[in-house]
Parts: C-alpha cells; structure tokens; sequence
C-alpha cells in the first residue's frame, strides 16, 4: 500500500477526500489502537471490505473517546475507479449506523486531510435542566446549577483572540511546538433548557477546548472569577484546579480548509 510520501502521483492510485459524521458515545475515540474498534479502525475495516485491501484513513485531527462528529474529515489513497457515489453507498453498508461516511470526492495529491487544515470548529451543549432528559444522555453535560449570564459570557470573551494556552492544555505524553493558539471567535448560545458553545479556532491543544468550557462553567457557577481565568491565560500558575469538561458534550463540527 502506497504511503503519502510514496503514493504515485498518476495512474490508478487516487485520493479521496471524506467528510464524516459519529456518534462517540462509548467508542474508543478517532485514532487507532491495537485493540481495534476506533472510529479509524472501524473506517479502514470497511475500506478494506469494499476495495479488497488495507487501507490507511489519514484524519484532520483526533476526537478523544466520547467525542462526537458533525464532519470529521479525512483521506484515504485509493486504487480503485469506484466513484463517489458507489463508494459512499458501499462503505456505509458495511460501517455500524453510528458512523456514516456523508460525502467524499476526489481531490489533489497535494490535499492533506491534517496539514491542509486552516482550522476547526467545535460545539459543546450543556444540559441545564435539574433532571437530564435521556435524549440528553452521552450527548450534554448536565450542570444543574444555576449559571450566571453575565459570568459565563464575560469568561467567554477572555477566550477570544490570540494567547498562549498552556495553561488550558493536557500533557498527551510528547511535547508541542507551541501552545500558542487563535480563538477566532466564541459564541454562547442559552435557552431555558440548555447553554452551547461554538468555538471557532485555528487549531486547538489537547482537551483545550473542555479544559476552556470547564473554566467558562466553573466562572458561571461562581466557583473561580473571570480575573483568575486571565491570570491563567497569561501565564500564572495558580494552585487552583482546572476542570475538564466531560467528553459527551463535544461535537466537531467542521474542519476548515
């Protein structure tokens, strides 16, 4: 099996571009492991069903177990004349109902599901009912408590714009470049029965984004200020625990390219 860095530019072998969608709820998460059953593991199981041989699925990112996809997006190398359409139809059938492959179309060699990327957008939905609907269930943290409006968004602004995030980061085992991210933009969507938000950014660091909505959470709950969320942000280190925000209330929703 050709590689990115081997793969024939010509001939048979072409690349295709998917955009994915998941429901995380007791999956292992994006990428592969040993044990199998990853949503990687499980796409390039049905690519190798349909194409008749091993097939490596090259993501934009990693979602941890628990996370959902709106449109997860990566790419395979394939040698096959199957258009677009066949090739949907037949990796859905033989995908479980909580992965679908929604579209995909040839593109460029020079596209790369990762390193092409410009950025991404995640949701996180906050059930806000004293009981949680079971609708809600693997889908929304339940944060029963009271949230101050005025907290939470104001917690939210300090987000915005373009800092070093270390300190809304956790250590995946090996060393970034740099924690230096933009966070274009952060809405905060509320209703009698829930609070989401949007985040829009360039790229995100490990658990940044729940690490961020936990800080947001724990500010509106009146359980930290606004003034130590910033102290954070620009470097502090401050004995104060962080929150990490459960996984099942994080969806991608896209990845901008």
């Amino acid at each position: 099996m050709p590689n990115d860095e081997a793969a024939p530019g010509t001939g048979a072998w072409r690349r295709l571009k998917l955009i994915v969608a998941y429901d995380g709820f007791g999956s292992s998460g994006w990428q592969s492991q040993a044990k199998g059953g990853t949503i990687q593991d499980r796409l390039e199981a049905a690519f190798t069903q349909v194409v008749g041989q091993k097939i490596r699925v090259h993501g934009a990112g990693r979602t941890d177990a628990g996370v959902h996809a709106l449109g997860q997006c990566a790419h395979v190398d394939l040698p096959t004349k199957l258009e677009p359409a066949v090739l949907v139809a037949a990796l859905n059938a033989s995908l479980p109902q909580q992965i679908r492959l929604l579209r995909c179309r040839f593109v460029p060699r020079t596209f790369h599901a990762r390193f092409s990327a410009r950025g991404k957008i995640y949701r996180y939905r906050l059930a806000t009912t004293p009981v949680l609907s079971p609708f809600e269930f693997g889908h929304a943290w339940h944060v029963a408590g009271s949230l101050d409006d005025g907290l939470l968004r104001a917690c939210a602004r300090e987000f915005v714009g373009r800092h070093d995030f270390a300190g809304f980061a956790a250590n995946r085992g090996h060393a970034v470049t740099s924690t230096i991210r933009t966070i274009r933009a952060l809405r905060v969507h509320r209703t009698p029965s829930s609070t989401v938000m949007e985040f829009d950014g360039e790229g995100f660091l490990y658990k940044q984004v729940r690490l961020m909505v936990g800080a947001i959470v724990r500010c509106g709950l009146g359980k930290t200020s606004v003034g130590e969320v910033r102290e954070r942000l620009h470097g502090a280190a401050l004995e104060s625990p962080r929150l990490v925000a459960p996984a099942n209330g994080l969806t991608l929703v896209r990845v901008r390219y």
